[in-house]
């Protein structure tokens, strides 16, 4: 059996009088795609931001690699390994597509400021891989022949590509998607649902997807957990969300999540 990788314990937040997740618990093992599913409001892009220290949950713990994160800042938490995609894309925008996948690999970058400033050897080495590595991102997207483009004037299927590109470029353990099928086509969704099967088997991922078509969901998650006003309602395979009373109920009809 796989190893915990991440477990959230009673992760619960509150706003004012509000409670957007109360006391949610669940865990994903190393190796798994997991979905988050939910009506609009649900909470689940706040789920995503505990896991990932952007909220610092009002009660409850999350532990990744063994290890308690909830006092890391969101920096800290990307380089042990946890990275995510926002649903409002968060490019650098005025960039090139290869300097936003660069900016994602930077983590592992070991010269210093005189190194740079010298052009050292190493200088040289280190950015010579780093951009290699970019290109090898780029090219499983097929963005390859867009390197040099600004970001901005991508498509926005493109857009949420890049957005993955950067993500995959820090090389998480875990990679969290929020809605990355979200202005999509039909077909586009059908690509990416093949890219995300790729990229887990290839570079040995585990995900953590936020998504509202179903269709995808289903045709590529083996757990899924369903929340409804910031709790959990249900967990289980596709096979069981899909006849699950509750489920359908939140989602007011079984032809939405079929």
């Amino acid at each position: 059996m796989s190893a915990k990788l991440l477990e959230a314990k009673s992760i619960t937040m509150q706003f004012g009088g509000l409670k957007a997740v109360d006391s949610l618990s669940f865990h994903i093992n190393q190796g798994e795609l997991v979905g988050l599913i939910g009506p609009n409001g649900a909470g689940k892009t706040t789920v995503f931001n505990m896991l990932t220290s952007v909220y610092k949950p009002t009660s409850g713990e999350v532990i990744f690699l063994s290890e308690p994160t909830v006092s890391l800042k969101p920096y800290q938490v990307a380089r042990k390994g946890m990275t995510r995609t926002f649903q409002n894309i968060r490019l650098f925008k005025d960039l090139t597509v290869l300097e936003n996948v660069l900016i994602g690999g930077t983590k592992d970058i070991s010269y210093g400021f005189f190194s740079s400033i010298l052009q050292t050897s190493k200088y040289f080495q280190q950015e010579k891989a780093l951009k290699e590595k970019a290109i090898e991102l780029l090219a499983i997207f097929g963005l390859e022949k867009k390197a040099h483009a600004p970001a901005s004037a991508l498509p926005y299927g493109e857009q949420r590509k890049l957005e993955i590109i950067r993500a995959l470029a820090t090389q998480p353990k875990l990679i969290c998607l929020d809605e990355p099928a979200a202005g999509m086509n039909h077909q586009e969704t059908h690509q990416l649902m093949e890219t995300i099967a790729k990229i887990r088997k290839d570079f040995r991922l585990t995900v953590l997807l936020i998504e509202h078509d179903m269709k995808l969901v289903m045709g590529i998650c083996e757990r899924i957990i369903v929340l409804d006003h910031g709790v959990k309602i249900e967990e289980g395979s596709p096979q069981v969300i899909q006849s699950s009373p509750k489920v359908i109920e939140a989602y007011l009809g079984a032809e939405d999540i079929h």
